[in-house]
């Protein structure tokens, strides 16, 4: 068929209708809305159901027949015009985001979907979801008393789960796209400060866990990174840890305890750490202590190379480690009751104040970009403007510039 003018081109749709009879396909230019085009899927129906497709040229409608036929023949087909919103996000994290997530990742989309998502709009056609719908959703969870952080969870599940019906031809646009989430208040962080720090330190010396402390206040590893170690990711010798695993609870529906899992960290929390000698001694120490551990349980240790491990030799619970270990530690040494996540912070405000550089900061945190790290902890780094103008001073009376040693490989 030939089309007269680019702006025919434009405004042009292009109708796909089946033959039934003669089983046969044929392209049809309409005059309609500028992008849109019809097709008719062949169904083991009297009458065919009819589902849309998009292009603004023949070609592009004609790539997405010979996928959609392709599908069809592999049994994918989605009865688009039908599907409720719940059906699709419930067959899609199954059948498409599941292989893709990490367990953990997998876990909470689930919850989000179960708990949040299909109560509200499960009911809702595919093709009728908008999003106005969608922004009435946030605004009532956050009457509900839920956070900003827990709604913007909510929106990633949706936002990815509409682009998937977009990219298999289900819905001409992503609705969750129009939608505004709320805006993130900056989290407050209560890190200690480094008299602080060596008090903790000190109180902590001789105890069962103290080398999980020293690693978390000096190196800057999350609880789960820290209970993931085994004694193989360890170089005591040339004083380096390598970070390639972590330990998780997850729990699944009507399993209030679940389980402990060990799973894979995203690619940035992947790192190998220098440690500092106070680090290289205390799990010098915690080994030691370990062995000792191990001769006298005997036959019922259980040897998983972990670093941090039960009198048995299995994983340990972070929440065991929290109430019945490292709160009881805060008030003994009379320190402020923090979050264990604050040891951590404590690590990168105290690099940072020392006017450690933010990217070997990043690094050694495993953060996934230094912009996140700039703007967690950007107000604890001292004054850049004397030291950019002490510096330019520096450069221009001919010193020598400070050797800059990498802290992480």
């Amino acid at each position: 068929m030939c089309l007269r003018g680019a702006t025919q081109l434009n405004l042009a749709a292009y109708v796909w209708r089946d033959l039934v009879l003669r089983n046969q396909w044929r392209i049809f230019r309409r005059g309609v809305r500028a992008g849109e085009s019809t097709t008719y899927f062949s169904r083991p129906t009297p009458a065919p159901k009819r589902k849309t497709i998009y292009g603004k040229k023949r070609e592009e409608v004609a790539d997405k027949l010979a996928k959609a036929l392709a599908d069809r023949a592999d049994g994918i087909v989605f009865d688009d015009k039908y599907i409720t919103f719940g059906d699709f996000i419930t067959r899609w994290l199954e059948d498409s985001a599941k292989g893709d997530l990490a367990p953990r990742t997998y876990h909470n989309y689930r919850l989000q979907v179960r708990r949040h998502i299909v109560p509200a709009l499960g009911r809702t056609k595919l093709k009728n979801l908008s999003p106005a719908s969608i922004q009435s959703l946030y605004a009532a969870k956050l009457r509900q008393g839920s956070k900003p952080s827990s709604v913007r969870y909510i929106h990633a599940v949706l936002h990815r789960a509409l682009e998937q019906a977009v990219r298999w031809n289900m819905i001409p646009r992503n609705p969750a796209a129009s939608v505004d989430p709320p805006k993130l208040r900056q989290e407050e962080i209560t890190p200690l400060d480094a008299a602080q720090a060596r008090k903790l330190l000190d109180a902590a010396r001789g105890d069962k866990f103290e080398a999980l402390y020293v690693l978390s206040l000096t190196v800057g590893l999350r609880m789960g990174e820290a209970l993931g170690l085994r004694w193989s990711d360890v170089d005591l010798d040339a004083a380096t840890l390598r970070v390639n695993r972590q330990l998780q609870r997850m729990r699944r529906h009507g399993d209030r305890a679940g389980h402990l899992v060990f799973s894979e960290p995203k690619n940035a929390s992947r790192r190998t750490i220098d440690l500092p000698q106070r680090a290289v001694e205390a799990l010098r120490s915690h080994r030691k202590r370990q062995v000792e551990e191990q001769l006298r349980v005997g036959s019922n240790w259980q040897d998983n190379g972990l670093v941090f491990a039960t009198i048995v030799g299995t994983p340990v619970d972070a929440q065991n480690v929290i109430n019945r270990h490292f709160k009881p530690l805060l008030k003994r040494a009379g320190l402020p009751d923090i979050r264990w996540h604050d040891l951590r912070h404590t690590c990168a405000t105290l690099l940072l104040s020392r006017g450690t550089h933010p990217k070997y900061v990043q690094r050694l945190l495993g953060h996934a970009s230094i912009q996140l790290t700039l703007d967690r902890y950007s107000h604890w780094m001292p004054s850049m403007g004397k030291h950019t103008a002490s510096a330019m001073d520096d450069a221009l009376e001919g010193k020598d510039a400070p050797d800059n040693e990498a802290q992480v490989r």
